[in-house]
Parts: structure tokens; C-alpha cells; sequence
């Protein structure tokens, strides 16, 4: 059973770090039900195993935390929800590449919720829009902006960190950093493409979406 967790105002990020892993200690001991936990963070940055110190831009803007999770900086804060998973991976079938589709899928499904069809594109990471309203590349093509990141981490084959999503954060604080490693392109939320969406809202779209998605 997937234990579902909320905490209201905004979490400590090194806070989070604690309470994941010891969660995950407990989940791979069997002493603990898996765990999503929804949250916000105040502003900061992450620096995920692959971050490149050039794509930090703006390093005394806010506070920038070394993470352990897989992908390159990412920021974070109000009006962000982050949704920090804890499941067995091992138990869904030892697959790593599976587990972060079926992680893509239900940032996908959610967003179709409201409205907002969102796309995985080879060789970038993360979930993205379509923005037919700008104007188009240097290539001719329709601008795409970010919506979502996703990075995670496993530990006895139980995954922590996971997946953000941007429904009405500060956009103008991605600027401190190169979002992911990609500077060709921008970032997006859920108020940015006209959805008057409420945290609860989003929240309700996970749960379900989580349950199409994962058969749980």
C-alpha cells in the first residue's frame, strides 16, 4: 500500500533529504509502506550528479543544495509542487527505464487534466509543452518550454527524489541557472499556459493519474 503524504507551507530541502532517506531505509527494510510525499520548497537550487558548475549562472541568488539524484540543476520553490516517490522499484519489476516512463506518463496523464497535453522528447529530459503562441525557433519548429523535471535516485532498488511540477512558481527564478543542462529552450507552468489550477486541484490529478498509470 502507497502511503500518500502532504505537508502544508514550505519544507526544508536538507529536512526532505532526511525524512526521504530514512523512509527509504525503512521501506527496504520492510518496516514501512511506500510513500509519495507532496511538498513545496523555499527558492533554491539543486545540483543533481551531472550538473555542469557553468550552467549554475547566478550562484548567490539563492541557496544551491549538492543533491544525489540523477540530472543537472534544478530549482525549486513556491508554487512548485514537488512529489518526492519512495516505491519499491524492485517489486514493479527491477526495470529502472520502465519505473521513469511510467514516472513520464503520469506527469503526462495529470497534466492532461487540465487541458495541457505534455510530450517526451529524446535527448531532453523531463516533460514539455508545445507553445504554438511564441514565436517559432531558429529551425522553423514550434517553441517547446519545460513544464515538469523529473530525476531520481534508487537505494536497494527503492527510488527517492522524483518529479516537480510547475503550476504557478516565480519563472523568472529558472534564469539563475540552465534548467537541466538546456539553454535552448524555456520553462512553463501551469498558470503561464492560462489554467487557474489550485495546489488541491493538481494534487487530486496526481492521485488519480497515479492509479491509470501504475494499476495501484
Amino acid at each position: 500500500m502507497v502511503e500518500w503524504i502532504t505537508s502544508p507551507g514550505l519544507t526544508d530541502y536538507r529536512l526532505a533529504e532526511q525524512e526521504m532517506e530514512r523512509r527509504v531505509a525503512e521501506v527496504a527494510a520492510g518496516t514501512a509502506n511506500e510513500a509519495i510525499w507532496l511538498l513545496e520548497h523555499p527558492p533554491l537550487y539543486t545540483a543533481g550528479t551531472s550538473a555542469n558548475p557553468k550552467d549554475l549562472i547566478d550562484s548567490g541568488r539563492f541557496d544551491v543544495f549538492e543533491s544525489k539524484r540523477g540530472g543537472q540543476y534544478t530549482y525549486h520553490g513556491p508554487g512548485q509542487r514537488v512529489v518526492y516517490v519512495m516505491l519499491d522499484v524492485g517489486r514493479r519489476g527491477h526495470d529502472v527505464r520502465r519505473f521513469v516512463q511510467q514516472l513520464e506518463a503520469w506527469v503526462i496523464d495529470t497534466l492532461a487534466g487540465f487541458s495541457v497535453e505534455g510530450h517526451i522528447r529524446e535527448g531532453r529530459v523531463g516533460v514539455w509543452v508545445e507553445r504554438p503562441d511564441k514565436p517559432r525557433g531558429p529551425d522553423g519548429g514550434i517553441t517547446e518550454d519545460k513544464i515538469a523535471a523529473i530525476g531520481i535516485r534508487l537505494r536497494k532498488w527503492i527510488s527517492f527524489h522524483g518529479i516537480s511540477i510547475n503550476l504557478d512558481p516565480a519563472l523568472e527564478h529558472f534564469s539563475g541557472i540552465v534548467p537541466c543542462g538546456i539553454s535552448e529552450h524555456g520553462v512553463t507552468s501551469l498558470r503561464d499556459l492560462g489554467r487557474s489550477t489550485t495546489m488541491d486541484e493538481l494534487d487530486q490529478a496526481l492521485k488519480t493519474g497515479f492509479g491509470r498509470v501504475f494499476g495501484e
